[in-house]
């Protein structure tokens, strides 16, 4: 069936790119409505609701950034839509009160963490997936992502960076059973200290810090404490890649395969997806597909322990 939260959760904190102070609650929804943004700095006058799918993402290389017929955008949504799905949260109202959703400390585990403490709500309502029928990939410049059939939602992602701190890495999870918030939900963002550099220059990045990403340069990572995993970047991506696919409208099942793949290919990716109906089918879940959805059994014990 489908979900939403019980109570509302609020968060306040800093647009890692903007660094201007946001606030922003999470609150629950009926069902059928989905995930939506409402930017309540905005005049009433004008839109300020903006859908939660792929069809509003306007591609940028840094985060995901959605934009509504009136202009009004909301962006950095991939990891607060993450904690949603990895959640099983299929229904919500997220009012913010400006441009971009608070970096925190970079992960999602602050919104995973909160969900969970909060309680999932289940409605009254059937949940429908989408199910992959078969092979839909993209390539841009070396890099790849595709979606295969599964019957659970799998990731499995591989990056390669000059840079020894991070080099090559590679993971496959199937998202199952609160694997989300076991495995990647406090995996934060990460970046070279020569982009850093770069961003800035260009007005991005202003909310940065060493706390909020782990920036390296080199063989060092930077930032204090290292790494919260080993292969933490790795899993970051996998987190940035299930936020984006949350961006479908519906769960997925299938096998979704990111090589070197970022925010836009993984948008790119949906729109090959969608474009081609006998690539997928929306189905209403049975209880056994809906065991191999993420939040599917997901347990607040479920969460890292540093929460």
């Amino acid at each position: 069936m489908q979900t939403t939260l019980r109570t509302p959760v609020t968060f306040t904190g800093t647009g890692l790119h903007s660094g201007r102070a946001v606030r922003m609650t999470v609150a629950p929804a009926s069902a059928n409505y989905g995930i939506w943004f409402r930017r309540t700095d905005v005049a009433s006058s004008k839109d300020n609701l903006i859908p939660a799918t792929w069809d509003r993402v306007e591609i940028s290389p840094l985060c995901t950034l959605l934009v509504n017929d009136a202009g009004v955008t909301v962006s950095t949504v991939e990891h607060v839509m993450a904690a949603l799905t990895g959640c099983g949260i299929h229904n919500a109202m997220i009012e913010i009160d400006g441009g971009e959703v608070p970096i925190l400390d970079g992960s999602s585990v602050t919104f995973a963490q909160s969900f969970l403490n909060a309680g999932v709500q289940t409605l009254g309502a059937p949940l429908q997936a989408i199910r992959i029928l078969k092979n839909v990939e993209v390539k841009v410049d070396g890099a790849t992502a595709s979606l295969s059939p599964s019957d659970a939602l799998e990731i499995d992602f591989s990056i390669d960076f000059a840079d020894g701190a991070i080099g090559r890495q590679r993971k496959h999870l199937n998202l199952r059973n609160g694997t989300f918030v076991r495995e990647l939900s406090d995996s934060r963002t990460f970046c070279r200290q020569s982009d850093v550099d770069a961003m800035r220059s260009n007005g991005l990045a202003l909310g940065g810090t060493l706390t909020n990403a782990v920036v390296v340069d080199g063989d060092a990572v930077l930032s204090p404490g290292g790494f919260r995993h080993a292969d933490e970047a790795v899993r970051h991506k996998m987190l940035d890649a299930l936020g984006d696919l949350s961006l479908a409208g519906h769960p997925i099942l299938g096998r979704y395969t990111g090589v070197r793949a970022g925010h836009a290919m993984t948008n790119r990716l949906l729109r090959a997806l969608f474009a081609d109906p006998s690539a997928f089918e929306v189905v209403t879940c049975t209880p056994e597909m809906a065991s191999g959805l993420p939040g599917a059994g997901v347990e607040v014990l479920d969460l890292p322990q540093a929460c």
